[in-house]
């Protein structure tokens, strides 16, 4: 389908999750690569940094109508290298065109600030400028939505950048590396590098002065890693890492629109998603008709290859299907019980898992405290709130939680005791480009989206100015 920046250097192929056909050949980079893509960037930074605030707006404006235009191929590259549904795809490319319009949007409002100081005879004036070359690292379940999230703050702020998509989906990211330049990014202000050799090329970058940001997306055992490594530079950095997000439903919530929610939260992408709904706290009186209504959902689902109109498609490797299946057997082992399952036809191979509903499910079983990353529901019931908030609670993870009630008072009550960063209040779906993305204790450092995007890309200066 593609071959893009193969030139003579060494490549790799990337494969579909759902049939396992090579889909496209790229350039394998390794960490000397990778520094030369590192020192373009650094050689477009003066001039981009001072591009006037319009200029860079009018050209992200330019990249989002590009990435709307081009959404089909986009989304055909999603499917193919990600192996998501067609639906999903499509949602993306659009998810992901928006921040380039919220940014474009932002680019012309860089805060500054100017004031006489408290005792008088000084004025207090603060800017804000890029921070330099920005290092991005970006994961293979949104391979647009994460790599627009990252670049768009970044171009609007002033800064260039060298971004490393996963080695499973850089056709997406090469994609929109051609899009940026299109709409008028200079040659060298965006540099996208593949590679097989993630580690290498990623402590190269971090070792060197020039880059003065890293803004990763990923697991949080990486993540911890890759913060010892930026210690030794005081790294400016941002992280957005794993999630464990518990979906609560309340005795007095609409149950129909919490199985729309829910089928929402957990099933987007087939339930790859940090933000995904990992576990399910229904209250005791209504947990019959949510289970029962929910699992209905979940059998109707047609589970294939996304091209072929399904609903849900294969996660990303064998290996990731395996260890989903591997904690539903435990969760069986221990007494939980397969509820509701979708059909999975035998013919397909085994990177499709069927999405699955389990009751009876232990509070400490390895698929309630583990991010699953598929498409598993566990459901557990509540009475005591107070309970359910320790429950919830009892995670490293803070990132996204999700509350459905009847109630205002009562959505709000609970919402507030979650321990996350984003709390979606009957509804499943949390993340919009003007809004701040990220979360808590050891889901991340720092946001994504609205101006606190736009802020991990700038560094204030603050002029002290003698006034008589």
């Amino acid at each position: 389908m593609e071959r893009a920046h193969a030139g003579g250097a060494a490549t790799f192929d990337v494969t579909d999750p759902a049939t396992g056909a090579v889909v496209g050949t790229v350039a394998d980079h390794g960490p000397h690569s990778a520094l030369q893509a590192l020192g373009e960037a650094h050689d477009a930074f003066p001039s981009w940094s001072a591009t006037p605030p319009r200029r860079r707006s009018e050209i992200l404006t330019g990249a989002h109508r590009g990435m709307i235009a081009a959404k089909d191929r986009l989304a055909a590259l999603i499917v193919a290298e990600n192996g998501k549904s067609r639906a999903d795809a499509e949602a993306e490319v659009g998810y992901a065109a928006e921040f380039f319009r919220w940014y474009a949007e932002e680019a012309v409002r860089i805060p500054g600030h100017f004031g006489t100081a408290p005792g008088g005879g000084v004025r207090n004036v603060v800017s804000r400028a890029p921070v330099g070359v920005a290092a991005l690292i970006t994961p293979w379940n949104f391979p647009a939505a994460m790599a627009t999230r990252k670049l768009a703050p970044a171009l609007a702020a002033g800064c260039t950048a060298v971004l490393k998509p996963a080695a499973e989906t850089p056709l997406t990211a090469l994609a929109i590396e051609e899009i940026l330049l299109e709409a008028g990014v200079p040659e060298g202000a965006v540099r996208v590098v593949p590679t097989t050799a993630a580690a290498p090329v990623v402590s190269a970058w971090i070792a060197d002065r020039r880059v003065r940001k890293l803004s990763f997306t990923g697991s949080t055992g990486v993540g911890r890693t890759l913060l010892s490594q930026c210690a030794d530079r005081v790294l400016n950095t941002s992280m957005e890492l794993g999630g464990n997000a518990p979906f609560v439903v309340a005795e007095d919530a609409d149950i129909d629109a919490a199985v729309q929610g829910a089928m929402i939260a957990k099933f987007r992408n087939s339930g790859q998603a940090c933000t995904a709904a990992n576990r399910f706290y229904v209250h005791r009186r209504v947990a019959d008709a949510f289970v029962e209504r929910f699992g209905r959902a979940v059998e109707a689902l047609k589970v294939g290859p996304g091209e072929q109109g399904a609903d849900i498609g294969p996660v990303i490797s064998e290996r990731q299907a395996d260890g989903i299946r591997s904690l539903v057997e435990s969760a069986v082992a221990d007494g939980a019980r397969v509820a509701h399952r979708a059909e999975v036809s035998p013919d397909l191979p085994r990177t499709f898992v069927a999405p699955t509903v389990l009751t009876g499910v232990a509070p400490d079983a390895a698929v309630v405290r583990e991010e699953v990353f598929g498409p598993v529901a566990p459901v557990l019931v509540w009475e005591d709130e107070d309970e359910l908030v320790e429950q919830a609670n009892a995670t490293e993870y803070g990132l996204a939680s999700y509350v459905y009630a009847g109630s205002a008072d009562a959505a709000m009550r609970i919402g507030e005791r979650l321990e996350a960063g984003m709390v979606g209040i009957n509804r499943g779906l949390v993340s919009d480009p003007s809004a701040p993305f990220g979360g808590v204790k050891q889901s991340g450092l720092g946001r994504e989206g609205a101006d606190l995007g736009l802020d991990e890309y700038l560094e204030p200066t603050y002029f002290s100015v003698a006034w008589s």
